[in-house]
């Protein structure tokens, strides 16, 4: 009589759509890594792996990290700017109102802009 082996205790899934998905990548990565240590990987987990570990997806993976650091920086800055029209509107609203051309704006109505 053959014995099988005891399933492995898994841990319970998680709560998340994103936790999910991680959970399966890495039970995917490490059977994986099984089948490749054993010899019994296909020719496609094989030439999978080996792409990974190229330097021209070396070179992908850097580019596609200094893209979006570009757009990061780009929303920041957008979002200075915003902040800063608000501001130089605050500061216009108020000299006018110590010119005597408007009211005097106070410090709660700066909050709303």
């Amino acid at each position: 009589m053959v014995r099988k082996a005891p399933d492995p205790v898994l841990p319970p899934p998680a709560t998340t759509l994103e936790g999910r998905e991680d959970q399966l990548i890495a039970a995917a990565m490490d059977l994986a890594e099984r089948r490749i240590a054993e010899g019994s990987a296909s020719a496609q987990e094989t030439v999978h792996f080996l792409k990974l570990g190229s330097v021209r997806n070396q070179l992908e993976q850097s580019k596609l990290k200094a893209e979006n650091d570009m757009l990061m920086a780009r929303v920041k800055d957008m979002e200075s700017r915003q902040n800063s029209e608000g501001l130089y509107a605050a500061a216009l609203a108020a000299f006018k109102g110590y010119s005597g051309e408007e009211e005097i704006m106070e410090e709660e109505d700066f909050e709303d802009l």
